[in-house]
């Protein structure tokens, strides 16, 4: 156990062993210097190999060391920095690099971000894999951060009363917190004139599937005020939904052999379509809610409901990050999710 000790003139000094051999010893030591004139109080470093015969190792002071290096405040401070910014790359064997502190050249920050800036972003991402200017670690990292940042986002969200147009164009950017499932949102929403979706999908096995969301603020109402011998039914605002997005399913399997239909959404096979309805909250459920949840969802083949809180602890399970406005809640979990 490290014990910081005291002078007789008031000095604080603390000792560390670096390496004890047969004949020597190297030893570290810290000390405070107090300022009078302010509570101000610099630390020095001294660093000494001493002969073992005449070592007095309690004292900070030695008459004779075989070599002795002291350095003051300043000089340890510029020292921690030297070691902070450089002993990992120097040790990962990195040939070229720039410390990147509160000290960071504006001009070399302007002409990263001009690098970034140019719109035609996949000669930036040609650019960036061919000349491997970005490990793969901090490419993994980045992305990780990115999905972050876009649920802290999400959770700010459902604090604001929105329309469904922002959410939709939340979900088209972070369509990742839909699941595996799913590889890609379509350019095309149209069914026909009549039927315009949130968003047709290329599931992961190559055919077409829809999701349907409804804004989480206003007055939708999951669950009916009144329970219906004894048990939790639908609000007649959900019916609406699931009724909207069972219509949905019926249109897109009318169109299923319509060649114009085939050339919009291009080319994605459509046979029996699903649907997954994102609707409303559930943060405040209680146990039968849960329940009733769970028996409404089994009673669809090709429809799946998700609250926003579900969607929510989803996506935080898969980043691994710790729900803050929502209860724990048992979401079911693809392997295939996690993102790296």
């Amino acid at each position: 156990m490290a014990t910081i000790k005291k002078t007789e003139n008031g000095i604080h000094y603390l000792f560390g062993l670096l390496k004890d051999k047969t004949k020597t010893v190297t030893r570290a030591a810290f000390w405070k210097i107090p300022h009078n004139t302010s509570t101000h109080e610099d630390i020095c470093l001294k660093i000494g190999r001493y002969n073992k015969n005449g070592f007095a190792p309690e004292s900070l002071e030695n008459t004779n060391p075989k070599s002795e290096l002291t350095l003051d405040n300043d000089e340890f401070q510029k020292l921690l920095e030297f070691i902070s910014e450089n002993y990992e790359p120097f040790k990962k064997g990195v040939k070229k690099y720039i410390a990147i502190d509160e000290k960071f050249d504006q001009k070399s920050i302007e002409h990263i971000k001009a690098i970034f800036d140019n719109p035609d972003k996949q000669k930036v991402l040609d650019f960036i894999l061919k000349n491997n200017i970005l490990p793969d670690d901090l490419v993994a990292s980045l992305q990780n951060q990115t999905r972050i940042n876009a649920i802290r986002q999400f959770e700010t969200m459902l604090g604001q009363n929105l329309v469904e147009q922002k959410w939709q164009e939340w979900f088209k950017k972070n369509d990742w917190v839909l699941g595996s499932e799913f590889v890609r949102i379509l350019d095309e929403r149209e069914i026909d004139t009549a039927n315009i979706t949130d968003y047709l999908m290329q599931a992961y096995d190559g055919f077409l599937d829809i999701i349907e969301i409804k804004r989480p603020q206003g007055d939708l109402k999951f669950w009916a005020d009144t329970e219906d011998h004894g048990n939790y039914v639908p609000a007649s605002d959900l019916t609406k939904a699931i009724t909207q997005a069972t219509k949905y399913i019926y249109e897109v399997e009318r169109e299923a052999n319509s060649i114009k239909f085939a050339e919009r959404v291009g080319n994605v096979k459509t046979i029996k379509p699903r649907c997954v309805l994102i609707f409303g909250r559930s943060n405040g459920w209680n146990s039968e809610q849960k329940e009733a949840y769970r028996i409404l969802n089994a009673s669809y083949h090709n429809l799946s409901i998700m609250t926003y809180d579900h969607v929510l602890a989803r996506a935080q399970r898969i980043l691994g990050i710790q729900p803050t406005i929502v209860e724990q809640m048992e979401v079911e979990i693809n392997p295939d999710d996690i993102p790296f």
